[in-house]
């Protein structure tokens, strides 16, 4: 039963005070019409016994370059999986799982792993790196892949999760800041995310405390490197810490100590797109070592901090949809904030397809306060300061009184006292966008999530640690795949059919040939222009 309670008002003002701007949104509902998103979700292919499969990216799913719902990430083993931008929440989410039921159907004894972190690796030179043929574009994206293994190793590499792309309608813009167009518009629609993105950053460690999945890892990750984190030990090797969200977005998993000084602010498009240009064209001393090539193998594509722009590891990034030949930023540059893209969302393992509904909807109501919240600008100190709240959810986030620093560790306060204040903010934007659709079904999401505050134990973190020490990841993740890959493989479809998917490898595999065949220069003269 819910506790009404949580709900009360606040007595100090721990997050910024958006009462003007709801009383605003609750007089133009309608500028929420038209939200439109997209979903990515990873995952590791498996053996039965639960070892990553050494078998290459299946042909019968068709060409891991072209293919416009399934690719590969890193590896041959991390599949990906890619929605088309959708308007309707259910829709999406039934395309994801006709994606998942068809790869189940394909992938003959392999199963979906169903954790961000990975399962059993003997030995990480051993994974390998994602292949998409031999033309130019194919050969760049493996070579990109060589460099981060190189550059921080392979087992980083097979850590998965899932992405959320969020953009608000041109109806939002133009009740919100009066623009006429997007064309017009887009310095106004540039700040208005990129609001949102720094309250993102200041407020966004409530993602890993609610939808964390990653409070263990298995000894092998580390392979023999020494770790500074009091680590708890199973009799099956598994490493945990007992207050843990998600390792993943730690250091030890998907972040990069050295991009950590690089600088990039997101306070506006220029400041933002030159600090990213600048990182791409500044030479790394520790790249340098490992120098270009090893006899005629390429080892990256060029030694500076980033090698290309995608390797800046953020936990939301500001996207538009690129041109031919156009690189994220200059189509940032060009048209202006498109989209935003979230990154910091664990795969969901009490899902068959990795995220649900209630994530996509909390994610929905976080997404509209964050850019209505007012935002100061952020120094590249104060970017950094935010993360040590973000480290203290991620490392102990359950800890029983745990506190928070706001604005830059001026003031500490209780997390769940901040996360309640949070909520009663988000339940006005339910109300609002429940009223569109005439159903309490956004409310319903704040009132199940708010109850996390009063007991972690309702984290998916603490339900899959409990499973966890209980089996050991290996037991927790080869028990999940298992009864996800019956599930998937016994469910009809719903929205794409066979005959969709046998369409669209054919015309994937068309599609690569297309592009090897239209090559004209070799693949070093290529790469050649790819550092100019």
């Amino acid at each position: 039963m819910l506790n009404k309670n949580v709900f009360d008002r606040r007595e100090v003002n721990l997050i910024p005070d958006v009462s003007q701007a709801l009383a605003w949104l609750e007089k133009h509902p309608d500028a929420l019409q038209g939200i439109r998103r997209g979903l990515e979700r990873e995952t590791l292919r498996v053996t039965p016994e639960g070892q990553l499969a050494e078998t290459g990216h299946p042909e019968t799913l068709g060409s891991a370059l072209t293919h416009q719902w399934i690719t590969t990430d890193f590896a041959e083993a991390l599949l990906e999986f890619i929605t088309p931008v959708d308007g309707d929440i259910d829709h999406m989410l039934a395309v994801l799982r006709d994606i998942h039921r068809h790869v189940a159907r394909k992938l003959g004894d392999e199963r979906m792993w169903p954790l961000s972190m990975p399962c059993y690796i003997a030995d990480g030179k051993n994974i390998e790196l994602a292949q998409y043929g031999r033309s130019n574009i194919g050969r760049l994206k493996t070579l990109y892949r060589e460099g981060l293994k190189n550059r921080y190793g392979a087992l980083m590499q097979t850590i998965s999760g899932v992405h959320y792309n969020f953009s608000l309608p041109l109806a939002f813009w133009q009740a919100k800041c009066g623009v006429k167009d997007s064309d017009s518009g887009k310095a106004a629609i540039s700040a208005g995310y990129f609001r949102l993105i720094r309250n993102y950053y200041r407020f966004g460690w409530v993602i890993p405390y609610l939808f964390g999945a990653s409070p263990a890892i298995c000894a092998s990750f580390l392979q023999g490197k020494p770790t500074t984190l009091p680590f708890e030990k199973t009799d099956c090797g598994m490493y945990y810490l007992p207050y843990a969200t998600s390792l993943r977005l730690s250091d030890l998993g998907y972040t990069n100590k050295s991009q950590s000084n690089l600088g990039i602010t997101f306070n506006d498009l220029e400041t933002y797109v030159a600090g990213l240009k600048r990182a791409i064209k500044t030479p790394s001393e520790e790249y340098a070592k490992i120098g270009l090539m090893d006899g005629d193998k390429h080892l990256q594509i060029n030694t500076n901090i980033l090698q290309i722009e995608n390797e800046l590891y953020a936990p939301i990034r500001p996207k538009r949809v690129t041109r031919k030949g156009e690189t994220p930023s200059d189509a940032l540059m060009r048209g202006g904030i498109e989209y935003i893209e979230v990154r910091s969302l664990d795969i969901n393992p009490f899902s068959a397809t990795g995220v649900d509904e209630q994530q996509v909807r909390f994610l929905d109501l976080f997404m509209i306060w964050c850019v209505l919240a007012d935002a100061p600008e952020m120094s590249s100190d104060e970017l950094q300061c935010t993360r040590k709240n973000w480290n203290r959810v991620i490392l102990e986030g359950r800890k029983p009184g745990l506190t928070l620093g706001i604005g830059c560790e001026t003031a500490q306060h209780p997390l769940e006292k901040v996360g309640k204040d949070l909520f009663r903010d988000l339940l006005t934007v339910a109300h609002t966008l429940d009223g569109i659709a005439g159903n309490r079904q956004y409310q319903e999401v704040c009132e199940q999530l708010v109850e996390c505050f009063d007991n972690p134990e309702l984290t998916y973190s603490a339900r899959i640690l409990n499973s966890m020490i209980d089996k050991g990841i290996g037991g927790t993740g080869l028990a999940l795949a298992d009864q996800y890959r019956s599930q998937l493989r016994e469910e009809p479809y719903e929205v794409l059919s066979e005959a969709d998917f046998a369409k669209e490898r054919d015309e994937s595999w068309e599609r690569q040939r297309a592009i090897e065949a239209a090559d004209t220069e070799s693949f070093e003269e290529f790469l050649a222009k790819q550092s100019q």
